[in-house]
């Protein structure tokens, strides 16, 4: 909840509590499909059938209908080919798409912040410079369909290998790739499916239906539609880690230099990773690649001259365009800046309940720990925090968090309730407030345990380097 008198609105966190009309039904159709994915579509059972027709009955009344329909039969009879699985896959993404905007909304509602505007959009490339490559990603993704989750083996998710080996050096192509490529990890970390016994159905439903997707032309593109000129005010660092890869996103309100509103951005660099860097040493991956992790870690503005951005309000990051401005506190970010702040439009593609990640200030709460985890109280109402996503990498702790009188984090939706993810707290030490930002490390620190932490992985990363060197000139 955000006092009146510091500048925000006041939170209706009775609203993030409250049902919203429609949503069981359509996750409820959403599971049924994702269950048919488990056992595969190669001889498909009548339980089977039973989640497909719910599918192509949850959007009936769409222009999906039609195409749905038949992908439905003809996959229950076991003679589905490519076009039926993207069907499949394309009415899975809408209605997921359609909970993501009942959840935003009600997001909007219960912040009161204005709502997310769209930007435009730039003319897609109709030209497919890679319709091979897209064929092959899509006739494998088509096999695993077949196959299920339970009837995945090596010789299976290794078809992936030559696909993704061919479509890396391509920029374009890029974006599927990586998630044609730590699908397909994940899947092998799993063979044979026949002896898995948890099966982590919503997510790798999810990768098959979005990578299914973006082998379509056009799908994974993201063009910029225009620049940012203005005072680019930090609210903190998101962490993403994966086996293979490591992302930070730094959340900020852009205020435009010609005194538009105020805007939600983004900035993100992506780097891969061996999976025996953890902790600080992703750091180390990162930085050469964005100053704005520099600018975070000390608490400082950004000037941004012309930067690109997308429709989606993406930053593409390039540091001539960037020069590092004047102090700016991120709680005063938060008071001042962040209740007039309006979002950009998400793409069509990016429509999902997980991607959803709306910047909030939470003041006044009290703290409750149980078997759950620790949950903030607003106004008497319960709500979840999730400490698993505060990155290792930092200072915030969920000690921090427990003890902590304010919060700047990203609300969030996971598992059918929303939750807040904190990026940085306030907490009163010897009578004094100090804050605690999870990205504070993110440009160097002189923190006792931050340095500590990152002569480790200059170790670990040295040794790498080396040894990575040795093979090259073998």
């Amino acid at each position: 909840m955000v006092p009146d008198d510091e500048g925000g609105g006041v939170m209706r966190a009775d609203l993030l509590n409250d049902p919203v009309d429609g949503l069981d039904e359509a996750l409820a159709a959403v599971d049924g499909f994702d269950g048919v994915l488990v056992d595969g579509l190669l001889r498909p059972q009548p339980a089977q059938a039973v989640g497909l027709a719910g599918l192509a009955e949850a959007v009936a009344g769409s222009p999906l209908a039609g195409r749905v329909a038949e992908a439905a039969e003809k996959a229950a009879a076991g003679a589905a080919g490519e076009d039926h699985f993207t069907a499949l896959a394309a009415a899975r993404t809408a209605l997921l798409g359609s909970v993501h905007d009942a959840l935003v909304a009600r997001v909007e509602e219960a912040v009161g912040r204005p709502d997310a505007e769209e930007s435009g959009t730039a003319a897609a490339d109709g030209t497919d410079h890679a319709a091979n490559l897209h064929a092959a990603a899509r006739s494998w993704l088509c096999d695993l369909a077949r196959a299920g989750w339970h009837g995945i083996d090596h010789e299976l998710v290794a078809g992936a290998a030559p696909v993704v080996s061919a479509m890396l050096p391509e920029p374009g192509l890029r974006r599927p790739a990586t998630l044609l490529d730590g699908f397909a990890a994940e899947l092998a970390a799993c063979c044979p499916g026949a002896t898995l016994k948890d099966v982590p159905v919503r997510r790798w439903a999810d990768l098959w239906s979005r990578a299914v997707l973006l082998t379509l032309p056009g799908a994974a593109s993201a063009p910029v539609v225009g620049e940012a000129t203005g005072r680019l005010l930090p609210l903190g660092v998101d962490v993403q880690e994966h086996a293979t890869a490591v992302q930070a996103q730094v959340h900020a309100v852009l205020e435009p230099a010609d005194g538009g509103t105020p805007r939600l951005v983004r900035a993100s660099v992506s780097a891969p990773k061996p999976d025996t860097v953890v902790g600080a040493g992703l750091w180390q991956l990162l930085r050469p690649h964005l100053s704005l992790l520099g600018a975070v870690s000390e608490g400082r503005a950004v000037d941004l001259d012309a930067m690109p951005v997308t429709a989606e309000g993406d930053l593409v990051w390039d540091d001539a365009r960037a020069r590092t401005g004047e102090p700016a506190e991120v709680f005063a970010t938060a008071r001042v800046a962040l209740p007039a702040a309006s979002a950009f439009a998400t793409a069509p593609l990016d429509r999902h309940p997980a991607r959803i990640a709306v910047p909030v200030l939470l003041e006044g709460y009290g703290v409750e720990e149980d078997e759950d985890g620790p949950a903030f109280l607003v106004a008497g109402q319960r709500l979840a925090v999730d400490t698993d996503r505060v990155p290792v990498a930092g200072p915030l702790t969920p000690e921090a968090v427990a003890s902590s009188g304010a919060c700047v984090g990203l609300l969030r939706w996971d598992a059918g309730e929303f939750l807040v993810q904190p990026l940085a707290v306030e907490r009163t030490v010897r009578g004094k407030t100090v804050a605690v930002h999870a990205g504070a490390w993110a440009g160097g620190t002189t923190d006792k345990a931050g340095v500590r932490a990152e002569k480790a992985a200059t170790d670990a990363v040295g040794v790498l380097r080396e040894r990575a060197g040795k093979l090259l000139r073998k």
